[in-house]
């Protein structure tokens, strides 16, 4: 009889034993499970800022392009340029074609800008005006908004590469963030020479 009540108390100790590295182990992963599902969150609402600041800059751009078109009517390349850049756009599915089409509606932009320069009536035309305004105040809140989501996506990546998260994101399938990135060179206004 002693020895059932050895074998019990072993069994007992062993079942003691797992019931508590399970604790442990579900007190290491739950925190940093629901860490990398906020984390993921975050960068979600991120990106869902810096989509909301494109499309609004995206809705800006026709307005934009009829005014100048009104003063500057022989300056269709600049315009097919815009065209294809929001086709571009409207048909990007991930951070990096959103990136693409962002640098090339950024590049077309900054050609039209350029040829603005050559139309003094267009620069005083108070409709213009007013567009310019917008997009301006535009770009500073999608450069807020980029900048906030590659901090979000910097944040995340971290800790799904760090130990003991990247264990626990291994295990619940979490992948890094792709960033934001600006092309190289898009920053620089083109030179544009007219022959004159």
């Amino acid at each position: 009889m002693f020895k059932k009540n050895e074998r019990g108390s072993a069994v007992l100790v062993a079942l003691i034993a797992i019931v508590a590295l399970i604790v442990i182990a579900a007190m290491l992963v739950v925190p940093k499970y629901n860490k990398l599902v906020t984390g993921e969150e975050t960068v979600d609402a991120a990106w869902a800022q810096v989509e909301n600041q494109l499309q609004r800059r995206f809705d800006l751009v026709p307005n934009l392009v009829n005014t100048v078109k009104g003063y500057a009517e022989h300056e269709e390349e600049i315009f097919t340029q815009i065209a294809d850049a929001r086709t571009q756009y409207g048909n990007a599915n991930t951070v990096e074609e959103t990136a693409n089409a962002n640098n090339e509606l950024s590049s077309a932009l900054s050609r039209l800008l350029v040829v603005v320069e050559n139309y003094p009536n267009l620069k005083a035309d108070v409709q213009f005006t007013r567009l310019m305004d917008e997009l301006a105040g535009t770009e500073n809140r999608l450069t807020v908004a980029r900048k906030d989501y590659n901090d979000t996506v910097q944040q995340f990546n971290n800790d799904v590469r760090r130990f003991p998260g990247n264990l626990i994101a291994g295990m619940f399938s979490f992948e890094q963030k792709d960033y934001f990135e600006i092309k190289e060179g898009v920053e620089e206004a083109p030179a544009v020479d007219f022959g004159d």
